[in-house]
This record gives structure tokens, sequence and C-alpha cells, in this order.
């Protein structure tokens, strides 16, 4: 029969085996707690945590691979996963520098893995980074220096020091396209230019909040020969590109049309009828308020204009409390007699 164990004959009998079997514990929880370290470790990498970067070898110009990138940066791998950037990198490089992956933007890692807390060993995009905007836009002008961006160099938003990577998020597909930094590019747009939000909120305004338009349909945000960014070179040659039975020719043209329709109109909206700087008759009378014929119109601008007219007896005339009552082809007329844009 084979004997059978007690606890009894399993505790230590002299003080020697009692001493041998204390530091057997010892041992077997420190290995314990290694172990838990580790595992503790690993699943902290696992949810995107920064893990200790495994030993690298970089070529000759200090690239180190997508690889050693993704055993750090978990998090912004699956983020950057999603976005056409790693679409053309990983599946249809163009060019050497796009088969680089990651540090085609960021530069070679070998200076960060080496010690990661230089700022200056990597390029980030970022307004924290040490690197000026200029020297990240640089960045991404090695690619994207064509078509639109032609304008940029001197353009506004140049000139106010602005980095592509505040507009653009390159790391995550927040918006459909663009890889914008929110959802739409108008919401991109407002987060620098509150006050043009505030002019689409008003009673007349672009529908731009209806979803008809969008800021980048008027504007080039990366650059134009025009001053506000505008996509055409004027503002006629703009608004007409879409109000077409505003752009003539006339045979009786008014001359502020063509000068320019913000003369008369607010581009983003107001809380005035069609746009308009101000009402008629005020915003005709900006510029006709000189005496004409039989005191027209400036018999308009001061008595006609009072509650009781003149003598009591409004002037007819102004009935209409505008210019355009009769005026009515005020961008313009090709009719034989609208030399006063009558008809």
């Amino acid at each position: 029969m084979p004997k059978t164990l007690s606890a009894a004959s399993l505790r230590p009998r002299d003080p020697i085996e009692r001493a041998a079997a204390l530091l057997a514990v010892m041992l077997l929880g420190a290995a314990c707690s290694q172990l838990g370290s580790e595992s503790t470790s690993a699943s902290s990498a696992a949810r995107g945590g920064t893990a200790r970067a495994a030993p690298f070898r970089a070529d000759d110009e200090g690239f180190v691979g997508l690889e050693v990138c993704q055993g750090c940066h978990r998090v912004e791998t699956e983020h950057w996963s999603d976005t056409i950037h790693a679409e053309v990198f990983l599946k249809n490089p163009r060019t050497a520098l796009e088969r680089r992956t990651c540090e085609a933007c960021h530069g070679p890692g070998a200076r960060h893995l080496a010690d990661p807390s230089d700022r200056s060993a990597i390029v980030a995009f970022t307004r924290e980074a040490d690197r000026l905007p200029e020297q990240q836009n640089a960045v991404c002008l090695q690619c994207h220096a064509d078509g639109a961006r032609l304008h940029w160099p001197g353009s506004a938003h140049d000139g106010e020091a602005l980095a592509c990577s505040d507009c653009h998020n390159p790391m995550s597909r927040l918006s459909t396209t663009g890889l914008l930094r929110e959802k739409d590019v108008n919401t991109t747009c407002f987060a620098c230019h509150p006050t043009q939000r505030t002019d689409f909120r008003k009673r007349s305004h672009m529908p731009l909040f209806e979803g008809k338009l969008s800021c980048v349909d008027c504007h080039q945000p990366h650059g134009s020969s025009t001053d506000p960014l505008l996509r055409a070179g004027s503002t006629f040659e703009l608004c007409t590109s879409c109000h077409a039975d505003k752009r003539g020719p006339f045979l009786w043209e008014h001359a502020p049309v063509t000068e320019g329709c913000t003369s008369c109109h607010l581009p983003h909206g107001s809380n005035r009828d069609s746009l308009l700087v101000t009402s008629p008759p005020f915003l005709c009378q900006q510029c006709h308020a000189q005496i004409g014929v039989a005191n027209h119109p400036i018999e308009l601008q001061t008595p006609g204009n009072l509650a009781t007219g003149i003598d009591g007896n409004r002037d007819p005339r102004f009935i209409g409390r505008g210019c355009v009552t009769c005026h009515s082809q005020i961008h313009g007329s090709n009719h034989p007699s609208g030399a006063r844009f009558h008809r």
C-alpha cells in the first residue's frame, strides 16, 4: 500500500529545512511577480500603450521600417489603416518615398528610437512640435505641390502661418473626403471663421447649411490669384457662374454689377432681402443721392421718406419704398427703352 501524504508529513522537521522552504517560497513569489508585470505590459501595448521597442536594424539613411513603427504606435496604425495614404503607400506606392510608409512623412525613425524624448528626432505635425509650420508643410508639399497648391506660397492662409495639419488629419479618416480634421469642410472652415458661420444663420443667406453648396464651391483654401481666395478672377465671374441670368451681356448695363456683386450684396448672409448690404432706397441712394431731373431722386430721399409725405400726401413713386419698384431690371436690360432699367 502506498504511503498517504499528510500536511504534517510535508512540514519541515528542522530549522535547515524550514529555511530552505522559505527561500523557495520567496523565489516563487518573485517569479510570479515578474510574470505578472510582463503580462500587464503586453496587455497595455495591445490597448495602444507605449511599450519598449524591440531591437531594430536601420539602413544607411536611418529608416527602420513599418513594422518597427507599428510595434509602439498600435492605435495610430489602426486609425491610419483606413486612410487614402495607407491605401496608396501599402498597396500601390508610386515612388520610393511612398514605400517608406510612416517614415515618408515623419522622417527616418532611428534617432527617434534611440532617444524617444528628443522632440527634434522625428517630424511631428502638431502645434506643440518643434518644427515650424512651413517645415511641416514642406513635408506635405513633397507630394502635394501641384494642382490647387500652386498658389499656396504667399496666399492668405500661408501668410497666417497655417499648417496643413490645422485643417487636415492624415492619421485618421474623420471626413468623407480630404482627410479633414472635422466631419466636413464647412465645420473645418468655421473653426477659424466664426463670423461667416454667423452670417450663414441670418434670415437671407446662401444655402450652405441646407447642403446645396460648401465653402470650397466659392473659395480655394490652398491659394488663389485673388485676395479672398476666390475660385474666379472676380466676384462677378464667380457669382454669375451660378446666377447666369445676371451675366449679360446687356444692351443697358448697370456699372456696379460688372464692378462686383459685393457692391450691393453680402456674399454669405444678410438680414435684408436678397443678401443686400442695406435696404432700398438707402442702398441706391449711396450712389444716386444727387439732384436729378425734377428733383428725382433727391426728392424721394427727404420729404418722400417721411411718414406724412409732402403736405400730407405721400409721393406715389415711393409707395413700394424701393427704387426697384420701378427700376425692376436693375442688373441690366436688353429692351430698347430700358436705359433706366424699367423693364
